[in-house]
C-alpha cells in the first residue's frame, strides 16, 4: 500500500477517534454527592456546580405567591439545604432522585435548575380508552 494512502487511513481515523473520544467528554453530566461537597467544601464555594442526591422526605417547602422552593437533599449520609426559584418540574417531589444546578453559598445550595429523575416504566393508553382512562393510567405511573 502507498504512504499516502496509510497517511490518508491514519487522518480519517484520527479524525473519528477526536469525534467520538473527545465530544462525549464534553457531554457527560457530572454532578457531586452531599457527601463529596463535605470532603472539600472550599472547593465548591460559589463555583457552579451540579449538586445530585434524594429529595428528603418531609423538607420540601413551596411558596406559590414567592416561588421559593426549599428541601434538603441526601445522598444517606449528609445532607444540604436547598433554596430553588420558579415552579418545581412536575415530577418533583419526596424521596425522588434530582439532580440541582446552581452553588454553594454559605450553609446552603442556591439552585437554578431542577433536573428531575422519572420513572423508566412507560405504559401506552390502549386504542379506544376515554380521557378518565389515560388519567388514571398516567396517576398510577406517578
Amino acid at each position: 500500500m502507498r504512504p499516502k494512502y496509510i497517511l490518508g487511513i491514519l487522518v480519517v481515523l484520527a479524525a473519528l477517534a477526536y469525534m467520538v473520544f473527545g465530544g462525549l467528554g464534553q457531554n457527560l453530566v457530572y454532578f457531586i454527592t452531599p457527601s463529596e461537597y463535605f470532603q472539600q467544601p472550599s472547593r465548591y464555594q460559589n463555583r457552579p456546580v451540579r449538586l445530585g442526591g434524594i429529595v428528603k422526605a418531609g423538607t420540601v417547602r413551596y411558596n406559590k405567591d414567592t416561588l421559593e422552593l426549599r428541601f434538603v437533599l441526601s445522598d444517606g449520609v449528609s445532607e444540604v439545604p436547598v433554596e430553588a426559584r420558579g415552579t418545581p418540574p412536575a415530577l418533583f417531589k419526596e424521596r425522588q432522585g434530582v439532580v440541582v444546578e446552581g452553588r454553594f453559598q454559605g450553609q446552603s445550595f442556591q439552585g437554578d435548575t431542577l433536573l428531575v429523575k422519572h420513572s423508566e416504566s412507560y405504559q401506552a393508553p390502549k386504542a379506544g380508552w376515554t380521557p378518565d382512562q389515560v388519567r388514571k393510567l398516567i396517576e398510577e405511573t406517578r
